[in-house]
């Protein structure tokens, strides 16, 4: 199914909840919406699934506009961060009921097959109350891909389940999606999520569509401060820096030999991910001295936070450090690794390969 957005905004009495954009979903693909709260994710889906209506643009699907027509009459499975199922309904009713609508044959191999799919089959004859969390979004997921809908839209389904849950989930997903024929679009606030569901990513920013395109390509180039930032968790690393036509010289007096990225005496944006500091050094290494001000262990990395004369800066490293407060550190990156911003936000310069 081909879904396209043509001049689509959304506007409650004088506040804008959605800017004019355009947007046209690959078929049969996975578009991830990312961006933060209030960034315009719902209130696109809402206005995909034809929940509510524009206030101006049209919804087309395969062509023909549907702008007007009703969710009822539209083809569309949901899925949204609170699970909704029926729950005077055993489990197997909940993920039968589209298909009883439809009238099919097979039922309860149909039935049976998701279940399995979604590791829930133990619990056909529970109802939803009788489950935890995570079982209760298993069976509001089977129940939107018994529909087998041409569209699927799901709202952060994950964000309310614990950190284990999310992760077995996460992965399934990818799976079923691969699997199915749906066009997909799949709504989150973390950048992480966004990389492991791969496929296609729009990023949204209070409203404003920045930047739709291959989920790595959106990654990897940023077309300005806006999308970087969005798309880095922790959010890039930012430095004003000053470029002579031969090199960036940073607040430190450091200078980062990249010549012909701006006209002489121009002040520019580096961008540096956190994954891209390190604590050890390469030869060739831009240095970067500073002091402890927080080191933070999460899973398998520590978040480290640098006072430098550059500001505050953000390492993310692999494996678990311990740091004192206070205590004298040195940052280290490969400038091949940074990202340059001309003074409007948009990127001049994107590392020719992947930050590590």
């Amino acid at each position: 199914m081909q879904l396209t957005l043509e001049n689509l905004s959304k506007q409650v009495g004088p506040v804008p909840f959605l800017y004019p954009l355009n947007l046209s979903l690959v078929p049969g693909a996975v578009t991830v919406l990312l961006g933060a709260t209030q960034a315009g994710k719902t209130t696109l889906m809402r206005l995909m699934a034809g929940l509510d209506k524009p206030s101006e643009g049209l919804v087309k699907v395969d062509g023909v506009d549907v702008t007007g027509v009703p969710v009822r009459q539209r083809n569309v499975a949901m899925v949204y961060q609170q699970f909704i199922n029926y729950p005077s309904m055993t489990v197997f009713d909940n993920i039968a009921s589209p298909l009883k609508l439809r009238g099919e044959q097979g039922i309860a191999e149909r039935v049976l097959a998701l279940a399995k799919r979604l590791h829930i089959e133990p619990f056909l004859q529970r109802l939803p109350a009788e489950l935890s969390g995570g079982q209760q979004q298993r069976v509001a997921l089977a129940r939107a891909l018994a529909k087998d809908a041409p569209l699927m839209l799901l709202d952060e389904p994950l964000v309310n389940l614990d950190y284990k849950l999310r992760e077995g989930l996460r992965d399934e997903l990818t799976q079923l999606f691969a699997a199915g024929d749906s066009t997909v679009v799949y709504a989150t606030t973390e950048p992480t999520e966004a990389l492991l569901l791969g496929g296609y990513t729009a990023v949204l920013d209070a409203g404003e569509l920045l930047q739709y395109g291959p989920t790595a390509e959106v990654f990897h180039r940023p077309q300005s401060i806006r999308v970087a930032r969005a798309f880095s968790d922790p959010p890039m690393n930012l430095i004003a820096a000053r470029s002579d036509g031969q090199g960036l010289t940073l607040p430190s007096g450091a200078v980062l030999p990249l010549a012909g990225l701006a006209p002489s005496a121009s002040e520019v944006t580096v961008g540096l991910r956190a994954s891209a500091l390190r604590v050890h050094e390469r030869p060739g290494d831009l240095v970067l001295r500073g002091k402890v001000e927080l080191a933070e262990i999460s899973g398998s990395d520590t978040f480290v936070h640098v006072d430098t004369a550059e500001g505050e800066l953000v390492a993310q490293l692999t494996g678990v450090h311990f740091f004192e407060l206070g205590e004298g550190v040195t940052l280290y990156v490969n400038p091949e690794q940074v990202y340059v911003f001309a003074p409007s936000g948009a990127l001049v310069r994107a590392p020719a390969k992947r930050s590590a």
